[in-house]
């Protein structure tokens, strides 16, 4: 390194030394910009720290006025400092006053140097502050000179992050390391939750930063990225992944970015400059981290999460952590931060003590987040960095309502949500006193209310909810959340629990609805350029009727002696319906035969989610038994707008005129043929879509558990017959006033309905 003093190792060594000496926070300070200076053979060294206004503070410096220390004060965005910090990149000039960010500070009398090398102190691709030096000579620092302050600049981020220099801050002007957050996602659950953090995947905490014997450092560095790509290979090769499927392909992406030889010579250079091995890795991946949370295109972003889970491995690899965290002794009041999850993952932790959840990954109708509302918790997704901004036991406030994230809150905000929630729990503790009363609206009309159901957490609700039963069982979690396909038995066991909980209520089992976005880990995946689509639900059980037929024939003997009631998802045309009702009916042939007890009763019906469906109303009616309205995916197709796309999910509304004469049409047609219908999905378990469904003349709803109160108290003070004239006189409005929001609001206004 040129003009160097004995090099980063020494440099390093050095700062071990003083890290370890009993001093206070700024004379420790003080003498690690010595030191750097020295070192660098630069005439200055400081360090500013990013505080929690957001305004970056210098905090040392060895050549500048020191007077000035923690009197200069600038902006993120200002000066050439501001720009290392918003970049989060290094910056190296020959003739600092020439660049048109340069900021002139009088107080710190840096007018008289003219090169400048500036880098950030990055903690998990987080800035905390930057560290400088400078010359009055015009002069390039060289890559190895970059490279030693960088990597000083690591050490710098722990000790900044240990909070050694809160103590030398003024109240309000803390370093932002322990800043609060404030971070917006997709709200996934109607709950709320205070708690502290636990990283699903919890990083490794580097305690030896600085190599005694490099070349060691280099051969374990060597032999851990050896055994990495062994692992890979032997994954690769295995029975599970061998065949092809998305995972393969995550795998395969692995592989590539393990034999990366620009990735692998990063990491030995980092090693080189006095690290031990597990600190070059954090070093590397902090800095990609950091660069590819800057860019925009989603693959770039995408491939960060790649490189996050190799450098994860390899450093778990070179201290010889096992790859699996511990899930079975978490804190009280635990908030679950992970970067994605399965829905198994998340039933294997603790529920007793699980308040909450916060994925960077996972949209409102992901399987984790069914999974997330059935065990009541509040849950946010989309969550941007959300493993990075957050620390294990960090305070966090998560409003799954909202899709709001609170990491490190402050009072004022914490006592806010402590007063919601309280609010919250009055009442639900109203609505619980509901529980009993008949759903019946305050002219008369009875509205059966029955809940979502897909796991054996779910099943209590039906008693808290005061339901009338299940109006959508998803059989798919069983298999969803199991290591390997359910056997005959295990769903057998499953179906006459769920009749056992009902007690005699009714109870809707939807056959299996998996392909598209639900893939099950142990079967073979196939690749589709929309699996939306594609081969999913129904067409996948009528090509493998196998699977179909053993699922049928389960809950056929789990209703022994009682009412069955099965229904088929994504019917896009009635000889679907026929093909799988004959299914049915041989399976029951099969059983009589076999002398089983045969169900008291069995209807057959199918949800109405594929928009050809609307013109085939009057063949379907006269097969089916009853008929479910799936609104999540009728409203999707119906628009062609993916209600998993943040970009186009709201850019329909649901209470528009177009939707309610397509509800309106599908009633009317089953009142015509005497058949009963439920309307199934997100519409009806809000309180506003609930009433507009009374108005078109829904009798009957399936909701989430948590909306059967807030739906029942509308439902109780409201006059059916006043709505339906209202909606009758709106669904005549030119479509240019398509939406009817604002009218049924100021309507339930009126009424003094809580919506």
């Amino acid at each position: 390194m040129r003009g160097a003093l004995g090099g980063p190792r020494v440099l390093l060594r050095r700062l071990r030394e003083v890290m370890a000496e009993p001093v206070s926070a700024q004379e420790r300070l003080d003498k690690i910009v010595v030191l750097i200076a020295a070192n660098m053979v630069a005439e200055v060294c400081s360090v500013y720290v990013l505080r929690v206004d957001g305004t970056l503070e210098l905090y040392a410096t060895e050549g500048l006025n020191r007077q000035a220390v923690h009197l200069t004060v600038m902006r993120s965005d200002e000066g050439l400092v501001g720009l290392v910090a918003t970049e989060a990149s290094p910056i190296n000039l020959n003739d600092a006053q020439a660049h048109p960010a340069f900021s002139y500070r009088p107080e710190t009398g840096e007018e008289i140097y003219r090169s400048f090398l500036g880098v950030p102190i990055l903690r998990a691709g987080n800035t905390l502050g930057v560290l400088v030096v400078q010359n009055r000579a015009r002069r390039t620092y060289s890559e190895e000179e970059v490279e030693a302050l960088q990597t000083t600049a690591m050490v710098l981020a722990e000790m900044i992050a240990s909070g050694e220099l809160t103590s030398l801050a003024q109240p309000g002007a803390e370093p932002a390391v322990r800043r609060p957050v404030h971070v917006s996602g997709a709200a996934l659950t109607d709950a709320i939750a205070l708690g502290h953090v636990v990283l699903h995947e919890p990083r490794v905490v580097i305690t030896n930063f600085i190599a005694d014997d490099v070349q060691k450092e280099l051969r374990r560095l060597g032999v851990a990225i050896e055994t990495l790509r062994a692992e890979l290979d032997l994954m690769l090769e295995s029975g599970e992944v061998a065949e092809g499927g998305e995972h393969r392909d995550v795998l395969e992406a692995y592989r590539m970015f393990a034999h990366d030889r620009g990735w692998v010579h990063k990491l030995e250079e980092a090693v080189l400059t006095g690290l031990t091995a597990e600190a070059a890795v954090e070093r590397v991946q902090s800095d990609t981290r950091a660069r590819m949370l800057r860019q925009t295109d989603p693959y770039l972003r995408e491939r960060l999460h790649d490189f996050d889970d190799l450098a994860h491995r390899l450093q778990r690899q070179l201290l010889g952590y096992d790859h699996a965290p511990t899930r079975d002794k978490l804190p009280e009041h635990a908030i679950i931060v992970a970067r994605s999850m399965g829905p198994a993952a998340l039933l294997d932790y603790d529920r007793n003590r699980l308040r909450g959840l916060v994925l960077e990954e996972g949209g409102p109708n992901s399987h984790v987040a069914i999974v997330a509302r059935a065990l009541g918790i509040a849950a946010v997704g989309e969550v941007p960095n959300a493993t990075g901004l957050a620390d294990p036991g960090d305070a966090v406030i998560v409003d799954g309502v909202t899709g709001d994230v609170h990491v490190r809150p402050t009072p004022d905000m914490e006592a806010a949500y402590v007063e919601r929630v309280r609010l919250r729990a009055r009442r639900q503790l109203q609505y619980l006193s509901l529980r009993d009363r008949p759903s019946v609206t305050k002219d008369g009309q009875p509205i059966t209310l029955m809940i979502n159901a897909g796991l054996p957490v779910d099943l209590p609700h039906i008693a808290e909810t005061g339901a009338a039963g299940i109006g959508l069982f998803r059989t798919e979690l069983q298999f969803m959340v199991a290591a390997q396909f359910p056997r005959t038995s295990e769903q057998l066991a499953l179906y006459r629990n769920v009749l056992d909980a009902a007690g005699g209520k009714p109870v809707v089992f939807r056959t299996l609805d998996i392909g598209g976005d639900k893939v099950l880990p142990y079967m073979r995946n196939y690749e589709e350029e929309n699996p939306a689509l594609g081969w999913r639900a129904i067409r996948l059980g009528l090509d493998r009727p196998g699977l179909l037929r053993s699922q049928v024939r389960a809950m056929l003997r789990a209703a022994s002696g009682r009412e069955l009631r099965i229904m088929f998802p994504m019917v896009a045309v009635v000889h679907e319906f026929d093909e799988a009702k004959g299914l049915v009916e041989r399976e029951l042939t099969h059983l009589r035969r076999h002398g089983h007890r045969l169900p008291e009763r069995v209807e057959v019906g199918t949800m109405l989610e594929v928009p050809a469906l609307l013109f085939q109303l009057d063949e379907l009616l006269e097969r089916v038994d009853f008929l479910s309205v799936g609104s999540n995916d009728l409203l999707q197709f119906l628009f062609a707008a993916d209600r998993g796309n943040a970009r186009v999910a709201n850019r329909f509304d649901p209470l528009s005129v177009p939707v309610l004469r397509v509800l309106k049409m599908i009633v009317d047609r089953a009142d015509a043929h005497g058949k009963s219908v439920t309307l199934c999905g997100e519409l009806a378990s809000k309180p506003i879509g609930a009433l507009a469904l009374v108005a078109l003349g829904y009798r009957a709803f399936s909701l989430l558990p948590s909306a059967v109160g807030p739906v029942k108290a509308m439902l109780l003070d409201l006059d059916a017959g006043k709505v339906e004239r209202l909606v009758a006189s709106l669904m005549t409005l030119p479509l240019g006033s398509a939406s009817v929001r604002a009218k049924l609001t100021a309507f339930a206004e009126a009424e003094g309905l809580t919506l």
